[in-house]
């Protein structure tokens, strides 16, 4: 029963090794010194303490981006308004940073607390047409991400820019309102106690709360969860506004976390990473922290292998499209399974 329970956990492990040794194959046939490439990808981001302050630095937003997603998913709603909503609330985060002033206390905490309820707010609306019309969630939301990028690079060109800077960035941040740095030597921030607490929450409501049980029910079988009872309805606006705050607060705490301005003229892919580690996570909260490190730690490694060897960095993306290809494939190890499912029959025969 052990082993089929895990099936899961084995499943991911066999895709992160065979998209793993598919990298080293194709490093192997195009790199004149494979093995110090390789060498470089693998253990170079743990050379260093400001390095492996990098992996954990690239790692919070996906934590926080990894969780809005995976209880979307949970749900059973495919949606990638994450990114869009990432975007925007990093703006309204700057507004406040901009023009607010406030000690160094409430600041962040305002700022934070601004992005993230203005996050939930939007996220509440493809939440509300999937629940009441059942219009397409992935396509609101996807036509959602370019709107809510034009609102905000509007606001950055013709609100928030500053004229005496040399590229399209917005005025300086107050200082009260950056986040602090928790890690002499790195550019950690208070935003990783955050998202490892927010991680813990998430948990505890999904697995130990009434909601958490209607929200992984209606995700299963909606119609099912809607005969038992259950208002469905109501559950997929929740889970669309709990999703909408935790990627408004990843959005708000980035910002404030890595930059003393807004700089961001394009989406920054956060919300579509989340994706992959929502996949990588099996929509468990907890496995967001490893699914998203690892992810950080291979984009980082692929960051050094390019600047320390012959091998270009969009590496990374094979192994990425390797991972989405075999986790969303529902026959890979499918065999497997069912021969643990005898096995596990003729046990209790």
């Amino acid at each position: 029963m052990i082993r089929l329970k895990y099936f899961e956990v084995y499943r991911t492990a066999a895709v992160i090794l065979i998209s793993l040794a598919i990298a080293f194959i194709i490093i192997s046939l195009v790199s004149s010194q494979p093995v110090e490439t390789i060498r470089i990808f693998l253990f170079e981001p743990l050379s260093t303490l400001s390095r492996m302050g990098n992996v954990v630095e690239m790692a919070i937003p996906l934590m926080f981006t990894g969780l809005s997603v995976s209880l979307l998913f949970k749900t059973n709603m495919f949606n990638l308004g994450a990114e869009g909503i990432f975007y925007i609330s990093g703006i309204v985060a700057a507004i406040l940073a901009i023009h607010l002033s406030m000690n160094g206390i409430m600041h962040p905490i305002v700022a934070i607390g601004a992005g993230s309820i203005v996050g939930a707010l939007l996220s509440a609306i493809p939440g509300y047409l999937k629940a009441k019309w059942n219009a397409n969630e992935l396509v609101t939301s996807l036509m959602f991400n370019s709107i809510f990028f034009g609102i905000g690079l509007y606001l950055l060109n013709y609100h928030l820019r500053d004229a005496k800077a040399f590229s399209n960035v917005s005025y300086k941040f107050a200082e009260t309102a950056q986040l602090d740095k928790i890690m002499p030597g790195t550019r950690l921030h208070t935003g990783l106690i955050i998202v490892l607490v927010l991680i813990v929450l998430a948990h505890y409501f999904m697995y130990r709360t009434k909601w958490g049980y209607e929200l992984r029910m209606t995700g299963a079988n909606r119609e099912f969860a809607g005969y038992s009872g259950m208002k469905t309805a109501k559950v997929i606006i929740l889970v669309h506004l709990i999703a909408g705050f935790i990627a408004g607060m990843g959005g708000s705490v980035e910002v404030l976390g890595m930059y003393n301005r807004f700089q961001w003229t394009a989406l920054p892919g956060y919300g579509l990473d989340g994706a992959l580690v929502a996949m990588l996570a099996k929509n468990n909260p907890l496995s967001v922290i490893g699914a998203s490190l690892f992810l950080a730690y291979i984009r980082i490694g692929a960051d050094l292998m390019a600047r320390l060897s012959d091998v270009p960095s969009e590496m990374i993306s094979i192994i990425q499209a390797v991972i989405i290809l075999l986790i969303s494939a529902e026959q890979f190890l499918k065999f497997w399974k069912n021969r643990m499912l005898l096995k596990e029959a003729k046990l209790h025969e």
